[in-house]
């Protein structure tokens, strides 16, 4: 029985899940990494993240690693990629064997190349299940407990079935899932998509070449994940497509709203520093040429997502680069 469960971030995923649990009754603690923001946190019960959501009295937030983990049932990372190892470094000390680690986090480290789960286990050991959480499940919409569904993705089902519950609110749905893989690749790799989907907004290039881009994205990054070991299915479902379409479309979304931005003319330098959180998608677009290569996998969108992000490629070569590329039968996922 899970009685107090201790979330890593205080970002807007990190919140919302507080606020579910919360409703389940389980004891929550909110580990955020800076002190400032965590004492601002913590006594104004308001985050400038998510402005619209008063964190309930009884949740406790703190920067102090060992109080927050010592007495854990469950942990939640909602740290953002890049950082995941820098946190999850010395957690083991802190950690009792055999809790269960749930992560939300979506992304692939630049240096190793790594999925978030994939370092938290290398941090603590063969003692910890993890468990990957993913789904269409943007910050916003869940504070105000609109429904959404997601997936409890782990190597082992007692693990994804574990999280299922945990997560049982009236809002969300969760499906077990049995390709961690694949879910964590496709949350991953759709941040790519989302930016160039927001630049076809910022140019008002229309209904149809953003459609364009959504399909060809999803044909693209599920040939790199069944590469890699998942299954095509995955990128077909709630962690898939479902998570595609709703960071392509909302306006909400970090990655298509840097996007849309880029399409206005906006340098990527002043858009990551004036937008408050992690563009999660930069970092991925980084990583996913790496892997592109490595594995011999063609991926046009993410190749001219890389020459616009890192070389300054102008945005109208990059969309006469893939609309004058040959003419070729339509596949998916090989």
């Amino acid at each position: 029985m899970t009685s107090r469960a201790t979330i890593l971030g205080d970002g807007q995923m990190g919140l919302v899940l507080a606020d579910a649990l919360h409703e389940r009754g389980i004891e929550v603690t909110v580990w955020g990494p800076f002190k400032d923001h965590v004492e601002s946190l913590a006594s104004s019960r308001v985050s400038p993240r998510l402005p619209t959501m008063t964190l309930p009295e009884s949740i406790l937030v703190t920067s102090d690693k060992e109080s927050a983990l010592s007495e854990a049932d469950c942990v939640i990372n909602a740290i953002p990629t890049q950082f995941v190892r820098g946190v999850w470094d010395n957690v083991k000390t802190f950690l009792a064997d055999g809790v269960p680690i749930g992560c939300v986090a979506k992304g692939i480290e630049i240096e190793t190349l790594m999925l978030p789960t994939q370092i938290i286990e290398a941090c603590v050991g063969e003692q910890h299940s993890t468990c990957v959480l993913s789904g269409p499940t943007i910050a916003t919409e869940l504070v105000l407990r609109k429904p959404a569904a997601l997936v409890s993705s782990s190597s082992t089902p007692e693990t994804a079935s574990y999280f299922q519950d945990l997560f049982d609110v009236p809002w969300l749905r969760l499906y077990t899932h049995h390709d961690p893989l694949g879910v964590e690749l496709a949350g991953a790799l759709k941040n790519v998509i989302a930016i160039a989907a927001g630049i076809c907004d910022g140019m008002s290039l229309g209904d149809n070449a953003k459609s364009a881009m959504l399909s060809r994205g999803l044909a693209e990054i599920s040939r790199l994940g069944v590469a890699m070991g998942a299954q095509l299915e995955t990128f077909f479902g709630v962690a898939g497509v479902g998570d595609l379409a709703t960071t392509c479309f909302s306006p909400y979304g970090r990655n298509r709203t840097c996007g849309e931005r880029l399409g206005q003319g906006e340098s990527l330098d002043h858009i990551e520093s004036s937008m408050g959180s992690v563009v999660e998608g930069v970092a991925t677009t980084k990583a996913v040429r790496t892997l592109a290569a490595t594995h011999s996998i063609d991926m046009p969108i993410s190749e001219m997502m890389y020459q616009v992000l890192y070389n300054e490629l102008p945005l109208s070569d990059a969309i006469h680069g893939l609309m004058s590329r040959d003419q070729k039968e339509e596949q998916l996922g090989k």
